[in-house]
């Protein structure tokens, strides 16, 4: 395998962190990896090689600007390098704005895809694997017919990563009948119940869904615009975050709870790890000609390691050559 190409100075921890968790997936995974950055910010390598990149887009910049002005940033040269060969797949948990910019402007899109859409596992508790969210950001306004790509993206994606055979679709709406929601959801609803999209994807279209049911077990694939994703996705981290925040507090706040709690602890801290989005490896930027992972900005050293195994895996499964036949379908 070619390597995976890593921006180090995107996100939150840069560069320490992703630089650790680069070190630690090469030495532990056997993952070849390469980093994309400053070298003299990078600091000790551990004999990863390195890409020269002399500008860093910021968190905050404004993404389409700052990809189109700062040819040499590292998320730009990170994408060049897949590009050109050179690496197989790219990680970055920088600007993810600049990220999804840097992929499609320099790898271009998959042939027959309308737009990109960001696919972000969600960890739901009563079940062995994610739901898969998507889009997540990536497009603040679509059509139909971008959502039953969407849909067909998502599906391969839930098998390539995975394992589903037959992922379960559904449309995130205001209710489960056909005809709630807003006219998108509407005419998406009857897009997707013809079933002409599904082709070699296996999927199985089960209607519509509500917010409530993100981590139930009610879909393997959930399907929406950006804006709604995004907002939904930020809506789930923060009431995990609270939850978790107010369940520690009450568990800790006296010598009686603590000594009652004790030996829940155990599951506890597993129930935790599985939460954790650190363990999910970041999300993955469907439909651009080449593997891109985005991690979340606050990425730890663990958070890293995950995101190059992902982008590891679906290098390794072709992701890219089963969108490509899955978007050739009609919808």
């Amino acid at each position: 395998m070619l390597p995976i190409a890593v921006d180090a100075m995107g996100g939150d921890k840069a560069p320490g962190e992703i630089v650790a968790g680069a070190v630690q997936a090469s030495e532990e995974l056997g993952v070849p990896v390469l980093l994309v950055g400053r070298p003299d910010e990078i600091g000790d390598t551990h004999g990863l090689e390195v890409i020269e990149a002399s500008e860093v887009i910021a968190m905050d910049a404004d993404a389409a600007s700052s990809v189109r002005t700062m040819k040499d940033s590292s998320l730009v040269r990170a994408a060049e390098a897949v590009r050109d060969g050179r690496a197989s797949a790219m990680v970055s948990a920088g600007n993810t704005g600049a990220t999804m910019a840097s992929a499609l402007l320099r790898m271009g899109r998959i042939k027959g895809v309308s737009r990109p859409a960001i696919a972000t596992p969600l960890p739901v508790p009563v079940k062995e694997h994610p739901t898969v969210l998507l889009d997540a950001g990536a497009n603040a306004e679509c059509s139909p017919e971008w959502l039953v790509q969407f849909a067909q993206m998502g599906a391969v994606f839930a098998t390539t990563r995975y394992g589903i055979q037959r992922p379960r679709v559904a449309l995130l709406s205001i209710g489960e009948e056909p005809t709630k929601g807003n006219p998108l959801v509407k005419d998406t609803h009857k897009l997707l119940a013809t079933g002409s999209w599904i082709g070699e994807t296996g999927a199985v279209f089960v209607g519509n869904v509500e917010g409530r049911d993100l981590l139930a077990d009610e879909a393997d694939v959930v399907v929406t615009d950006g804006f709604t994703g995004n907002v939904a996705l930020k809506t789930l981290e923060g009431a995990l975050r609270g939850i978790g925040g107010a369940l520690i507090e009450t568990l800790t706040g006296t010598p009686e709870a603590r000594a009652a709690s004790e030996p829940l602890m155990p599951a506890l801290f597993d129930l935790y790890a599985r939460l954790d989005p650190e363990t999910t490896g970041g999300a993955m930027l469907l439909g651009v000609n080449g593997v891109c992972i985005i991690s979340h900005g606050s990425s730890s050293a663990t958070a890293m390691v995950n995101a190059i195994r992902v982008a590891r895996d679906q290098v390794a499964a072709d992701v890219v050559g089963h969108l490509s036949r899955a978007v050739q379908t009609p919808a």
